[in-house]
């Protein structure tokens, strides 16, 4: 799966000892918060639940730098902050917050945090492969609105990004004029993330990103039962339905309303995904190849939320900023298409 490169899951560890992050100016006891906060103070403080976060805390602890000498931040303090830090997204009320730890080393705490999360990205992050699964997929779909034969529905979001300097760096720029990497997702009805490609350039558009993926190979090997649905951003073919551009009959536009309310799953999805992560509304502001890994990792955090039924107080379903230009469907996927309304659309 090509999360970020199709050939290096994650940039090499530039993992530093603890003595890169420690507090210098002062030496303090940091208190535990697992063991500070009742479960409302936790979540009020941190945006995820404290059995969350310790599912996290187990998940990462191995792969965690650690120091037993001096003043070390302990792997769960690492995973609160780095928590707290993606979720507020509110780096000088973080800093003053999160026991005199400093603006640069909550960097590096979530840079840490995030590679061994994305690391364990195969774990959390997979298509549907079995008949079995694709069957309870194509299930979740159809109750939607009655679409048979969906997997999965894919698009693209653009997560605002600091300036990219060398000769690259107008390629990052998108077309609202601003620096960005444009992600690739596939969601299932429950909205999980079950495909993501998180290394693309601004500028790139949908229907390129999915040209090259692993993921269109994998359906042109007839890996899946099922189909994806896209929006008219994609080209139609067998396996990637996309809405009726001139709908010039009845059944035509009973696909496409169906089409519609179904793909509405990954508008869905990103709108959930950004506000359980403000820092990918707001932008993130590092190292671009850190940036490429901690979506991965957000994205490995976000289906673990959603097994672990964590709720959001307030969720505004954000219309995410990726809208490419029309693809024409190809001749056999016209067909196959027109084939598929006439049999299941009245």
């Amino acid at each position: 799966m090509d999360f970020i490169d199709s050939i290096d899951f994650i940039d090499e560890l530039d993992v530093e000892f603890m003595e890169g992050i420690r507090d210098n100016n002062i030496s303090r006891v940091r208190i535990n918060p697992f063991e500070e906060y009742d479960d409302d103070q936790f979540k009020k403080k941190y945006r995820f639940s404290k059995a969350f976060a310790k599912k996290i805390l187990d998940l990462v602890v191995d792969d965690l730098p650690s120091d037993t000498r001096g003043n070390t931040i302990s792997p769960a303090i690492q995973v609160a902050c780095a928590l707290r830090h993606w979720a507020r997204h509110q780096i000088q009320d973080d800093s003053g917050d999160m026991q005199g730890i400093s603006q640069q080393s909550i960097s590096k705490i979530a840079r840490n945090v995030a590679e061994a999360l994305a690391k364990k990205a195969h774990l959390f992050i997979n298509m549907p492969t079995t008949l079995d699964e694709q069957q309870e997929a194509m299930r979740g779909f159809r109750s939607i609105c009655n679409f048979p034969t969906v997997i999965g529905a894919i698009d693209c979001t653009h997560v605002k990004i600091r300036r990219v300097g060398g000769d690259m760096s107008e390629a990052y720029i998108n077309r609202k004029g601003y620096y960005s990497i444009n992600v690739q997702v596939v969601c299932d009805a429950k909205l999980k993330i079950r495909d993501i490609v998180a290394r693309w350039r601004g500028s790139a558009h949908d229907s390129r990103i999915f040209n090259e993926s692993l993921l269109k190979r994998r359906f042109e090997r007839g890996e899946f039962h099922g189909r994806l649905l896209g929006d008219s951003g994609y080209g139609c073919t067998s396996y990637l339905f996309t809405p009726v551009l001139n709908p010039s009959n009845s059944k035509e536009e009973s696909y496409n309303r169906a089409h519609i309310r179904t793909r509405n799953t990954i508008e869905r999805c990103f709108g959930l995904w950004k506000q359980r992560f403000w820092c990918l509304l707001r932008g993130m502001f590092m190292k671009l190849s850190t940036a490429k890994t901690t979506i991965v990792a957000l994205a490995v955090l976000h289906n673990i939320a959603i097994d672990m039924n964590e709720h959001l107080d307030i969720v505004r379903y954000v219309r995410h900023s990726s809208r490419s230009q029309t693809q024409r469907p190809t001749v056999r996927g016209a067909i196959i298409r027109q084939r598929f309304i006439n049999q299941h659309f009245n």
